[in-house]
């Protein structure tokens, strides 16, 4: 399964995340560990925030997204994607996408 996490600065998991342009993408498999496969850094005009339910994003690929936190419109863009949004205290993206499979 395909994870993201919201992350501004590439180093901890941050909030606001309809507003984010940055996310580390993990490849998970059950008892293997967490493997990150790419980054990606979208212009302001691609975050979800200004983009539409309906237009395709490049998170569309996501089965989890992990993010600090997050208004209910973002939650319902993300249940609209068919995306699990799950929301954490955690600030380290490897340990938060690890605890997936421990």
């Amino acid at each position: 399964m395909k994870v993201g996490v919201t992350s501004q600065n590439f180093r901890t998991i941050t909030g606001h995340a309809g507003k984010t342009r940055r996310f580390i993408i993990y490849e998970v498999d059950r008892n293997q560990p967490a493997q990150e496969i790419k980054r990606l850094d979208l212009p302001k005009e691609m975050s979800l925030h200004e983009t539409g339910s309906s237009e395709p994003h490049p998170i569309d690929e996501l089965d989890i997204l992990i993010t600090a936190g997050c208004g209910d419109g973002f939650r319902r863009k993300m249940a609209d994607r068919g995306i699990q949004l799950l929301i954490t205290g955690e600030t380290d993206p490897e340990k938060a996408v690890e605890s997936l499979v421990e």
